[in-house]
């Protein structure tokens, strides 16, 4: 298809739904059907998924692509992108399978160390699991503190603890698997936080690397949404060496997890120059100021182009609309 018959197509942005990154997805929905807008689309709706109706509205509505902006369960876990599969509609970033795996950062772990790409040392909880005083001790023995206990499938740091002592661990479980779902223990890995997005399909490339600098304990859920001029520093300030380790080994985790049109991998490099990689996000932040469009934007691709890419690697990774 040509730029035109691309910019021809109605849009379906899918964005809300029931997650406790609901309103965020929503600002990212909002600033997607903005930019596909000024990249000269003229037919793109917001939809939130939660609504009633959803259904209808985007089977009825004569929509060709669906631009997913759902962040956190039932939009990265690979809910809405069954359903999308079910309905034949093509879709922006990873398919059913690459969400899944992405999502479950455990299993997500599991396909890193299978790619050489190294991991922190951990441990996951089963949901309901209370710790005696030796499973606490077994765990600190191992992994040494501090720590970091989060979901295993979660986003934007909710439910993130970081664990200073014993004492500290037990309840970092009780909260991290509220939600019924298992928790990981992880090592605290010291160093530089860096995050590497990564765009493409079957030929992925990383864009610039992005440094971030809080001065809190870690990037937790409110620094993340404050002004990116606070925090990012872009390109990061690595050696050139491990600049490029850094966004060869992001592409690696983009193949490993069978990610398409777009991810952000995360990582903690240590003093010796070893990215250690965290998660990565199959569907970021996309906000102007969010870290994938901001990596984008300095190197030299603007939001609104940014967004018809990820239109045109649906199209080409998820089947082009009929005729």
């Amino acid at each position: 298809m040509t730029t035109q018959d691309v910019l021809g197509l109605r849009v379906a942005v899918v964005a809300g739904g029931w997650s406790e990154e609901r309103e965020i997805s929503l600002d990212s929905g909002r600033a997607c059907q903005k930019a596909l807008a000024e990249a000269g689309f003229e037919g793109v709706d917001l939809l939130d998924v939660a609504d009633d109706g959803f259904v209808q509205r985007i089977t009825g509505g004569g929509y060709d692509v669906a631009f997913v902006a759902m962040h956190g369960c039932y939009g990265e876990d690979g809910c809405i992108q069954g359903l999308l599969e079910i309905l034949h509609m093509p879709y922006t970033f990873s398919g059913v399978l690459g969400s899944a795996v992405s999502t479950e950062k455990e299993v997500a772990k599991t396909l890193y160390r299978q790619a050489g790409i190294p991991t922190p040392r951990g441990t996951d909880v089963a949901p309901g699991t209370k710790l005696t005083d030796d499973d606490i001790d077994r765990i600190v023995g191992e992994l040494g503190l501090p720590l970091f206990v989060k979901p295993a499938a979660n986003g934007s740091s909710y439910g993130v603890t970081r664990v200073t002592s014993a004492s500290q661990l037990a309840d970092a479980v009780d909260l991290a698997t509220a939600g019924g779902g298992r928790a990981l223990v992880e090592e605290c890995v010291a160093g530089t936080e860096i995050t590497v997005p990564v765009i493409g399909n079957e030929e992925p490339k990383a864009l610039p690397i992005v440094e971030i600098v809080t001065g809190a304990e870690f990037y937790d859920s409110k620094v993340k949404y404050e002004p990116s001029s606070m925090h990012h520093v872009i390109p990061a300030r690595l050696e050139a060496g491990v600049y490029a380790r850094a966004q060869e080994l992001a592409i690696r985790a983009h193949r490993a997890l069978y990610c398409l049109g777009a991810s952000r991998s995360d990582f903690i490099v240590r003093e010796d120059g070893t990215p250690v990689i965290l998660e990565t996000n199959t569907i970021p932040g996309m906000t102007e100021t969010s870290l994938l469009p901001d990596s984008a934007r300095h190197g030299g691709i603007e939001f609104p182009e940014l967004c018809r890419k990820f239109v045109e690697y649906a199209l080409e990774a998820h089947g082009k609309p009929e005729a």
